[in-house]
């Protein structure tokens, strides 16, 4: 388990790294992106951050809910896919709100900090759960409790640091 943390860490920090090449990928003649930057009130910062906060909201809640369903099937590794989607897609979604996204730099980052901070709201979620942790009952073992409360707060820090470089600190070069 901590090898597949490990990579998935290492994939991150490979992502942010090379974030200005990946988000060169995606055109501006993207249909999405066409669609976002002509609508008046994506131009805002509040509402296109509180907008960013409720599509975290949705693709996290909507893996969980997938991740929950797939444990009912006999079908080995299907988690490790259905994550492995889940931060592509949540990866899509914020390069998508980066090149559709037109304002100040200053307005950049409050729309990223209100949309990533779904994530900081998870981990002090999580650090309660920890913190608050006991057994149910007397001599219960709650190692791997703990661990995978421990291995959620990883994730969703790692969440809001990746969603806030990709959405608050990538700046576009202009093509002439």
């Amino acid at each position: 388990m901590t090898s597949i943390l490990l990579i998935g860490l290492v994939g991150v920090i490979l992502v942010i790294f090379f974030k200005n090449s990946i988000i060169g990928t995606f055109g501006d003649n993207n249909k999405l992106v066409r669609k976002l930057r002509s609508t008046k009130w994506f131009q805002n910062h509040f509402v296109t951050g509180i907008f960013l906060f409720v599509m975290n909201g949705v693709l996290f809640f909507s893996t969980c809910l997938v991740l929950y369903i797939s444990t009912y099937f006999m079908i080995p590794y299907i988690h490790l896919l259905v994550m492995f989607l889940a931060v592509a897609g949540s990866i899509f979604l914020w390069i998508l709100i980066n090149k559709a996204w037109h304002g100040s730099s200053r307005n950049r980052l409050k729309m990223a900090v209100l949309g990533s901070s779904f994530y900081i709201v998870l981990t002090i979620i999580f650090i309660y759960m920890f913190v608050t942790l006991k057994p149910s009952y007397q001599g219960e073992d709650i190692f791997m409790r703990a661990f995978g409360i421990v291995f959620a707060i990883i994730v969703t820090t790692v969440a809001f640091i990746t969603c806030l470089v990709i959405t608050g600190f990538s700046k576009r070069k202009i093509v002439i």
